[in-house]
């Protein structure tokens, strides 16, 4: 090792050992829908037993500490949650599905993300919301390659929600309708700051004007 150049905390292993032996233990015991190799699970993430026949996982997927995976009990039959293959999934994050949650291959999402195909219901003032349930809701699918930043938050109230892919979400961003590919999406409420425009082969703004001079290889 180089002079002046300090060891590695033999302690930081401690983590590394417990998240393979975790990862290892859930790949092994769980029913999923479906699962590919190579799951690196964090053994502070909230996934049940009960939920992971709803969740279908794809091959090199990484979940990091403390995130939610919640498949509401009045879910419909079948497959709720998707996540493709080399996927990050974030600290912190929650993923709450009551219809469907696909996310595609090599999807990046920060921490602190919210996604999520429902909301609560709570027109009748006479009752508390809690007693209220769920509205009927939609579906979510995020697109290949695209990159949801910290504590973005993607909300579909109903139909079909749809991040096209190689998309950009800015942190702190309010998703609540669709996107089409190559969009930087930032605000709150979401709105699109600019998107490239393979035709063309460069980045324009909402307006379709050019947004940088040089075109994007």
């Amino acid at each position: 090792m180089p002079s002046g150049q300090p060891f590695e905390d033999p302690l930081n292993l401690v983590p590394r050992i417990l998240r393979k032996l975790y990862s290892t233990w859930v790949t092994l015991t769980y029913p999923f829908a479906s699962r590919g190799g190579n799951l690196s699970l964090h053994w502070s993430c909230l996934l049940s037993r009960r939920i992971a026949p709803r969740i279908e996982i794809g091959n090199s997927v990484v979940i990091r500490n403390d995130a939610w995976f919640n498949v509401l009990p009045e879910a419909i039959e079948g497959v709720n949650i998707r996540i493709g293959d080399n996927c990050l999934i974030g600290a912190q994050d929650v993923i709450s599905a009551k219809n469907l949650i696909d996310i595609e291959q090599d999807v990046i999402i920060g921490t602190s993300v919210l996604i999520q195909d429902h909301n609560h219901a709570y027109e009748d003032v006479r009752r508390p919301i809690r007693e209220q349930g769920p509205m009927p809701g939609g579906t979510v699918r995020i697109g290949a390659g695209s990159w949801i930043g910290h504590g973005a938050s993607i909300v579909c109230n109903q139909q079909e929600l749809v991040i096209g892919r190689n998309s950009v979400v800015a942190a702190n961003a309010l998703v609540t309708r669709s996107f089409p590919p190559y969009s930087v999406i930032v605000g709150n409420p979401a709105r699109l700051a600019r998107q490239y425009d393979p035709e063309r082969g460069l980045w324009v703004g909402a307006t379709g004007r050019p947004a940088v001079t040089a075109e994007v290889s």
